[in-house]
């Protein structure tokens, strides 16, 4: 009976490396979803997801501390969706994601 106890205890994750995700958004006239993950400890990553008739041109500032602000661009097609990521030099404690679109 121990040995299974210590088997099963073995097989929980000892550290959970997650971190809070702040996003400020502008949507100017575009029907945009998003969904925000904590991909590793030195990665971020935003999913857009485009519900309108139109496609948007996105902007993604991810911003972690110290360090410099990586900048992504992105077209997201009507309908469509598109995964924006962003690596880090340093582990992330809280990530703020600014995101901003229009209709492109």
């Amino acid at each position: 009976m121990k040995k299974c106890c210590a088997v099963l205890l073995s097989l929980l994750p000892l550290v959970a490396y997650a971190y809070p995700i702040d996003v400020d958004k502008q949507l100017d006239g575009v029907k945009l979803d998003y969904t925000t993950y904590d991909t590793d400890y030195d990665i971020g990553s935003i999913t857009l997801n485009n519900y309108g008739q139109v496609a948007a041109d996105c902007k993604v500032v991810f911003k972690n501390g110290p360090e410099a602000p990586r900048t992504r661009r992105v077209q997201v097609a009507a309908g469509k969706s598109a995964d924006v990521t962003a690596k880090f030099n340093r582990k992330i404690i809280k990530l703020r994601i600014d995101l901003s679109c229009k209709p492109g």
